[in-house]
């Protein structure tokens, strides 16, 4: 029994060691594919970088200067791209992608800038990690925060 566990444990090491983390220009793409589909409205293609239990979140401060915190279903996320995008022209416009990664998780960081029918609405940072599963890297969790007015950073 212990030669066993002792195997299965070597087993899980070597998989553990074995992961690569993710590249820069991999986080880049699967930002990327999750965007074009927001963008879109394309829900199948949004889901297809997304974690079955993905969730959501946006902070801000409102007009009265408290501090805002969402909860956004990721199923609501898609219904509003896929119905909204449909009445209205929006592009986010990230502007980095700022990459850290060890072993199954990652962090990309990506400000952006968000435009609506053409003009500049707010603009902000979106904070996404991922997880590598046995299928691929997925967004597991996508926090965002939004300025209106200037986006120079205090």
């Amino acid at each position: 029994m212990k030669s066993v566990f002792f195997l299965f444990s070597i087993l899980l090491a070597v998989q553990s060691f074995g992961q690569e983390s993710l590249s820069s220009e991999n986080a880049k793409i699967i930002i990327n594919i999750f965007m074009d589909g927001y963008r879109a409205g394309d829900t199948l293609k949004m889901k297809s970088v997304m974690h079955p239990n993905m969730t959501m979140n946006r902070a801000y401060v409102n007009t009265e200067q408290e501090n805002i915190l969402m909860f956004i279903r990721a199923s609501e996320l898609l219904t509003y791209a896929a119905t909204t995008g449909k009445e209205q022209v929006w592009d986010e416009k990230l502007t980095d992608y700022i990459v850290n990664s060890d072993g199954n998780i990652a962090h990309v960081w990506s400000p952006y800038e968000y435009y609506l029918n053409g003009k500049f609405s707010h603009c902000g940072a979106n904070s996404f990690t991922l997880v590598y599963t046995d299928e691929s890297w997925k967004i597991l969790r996508l926090i965002d925060s939004l300025r209106i007015g200037s986006c120079k950073i205090e």
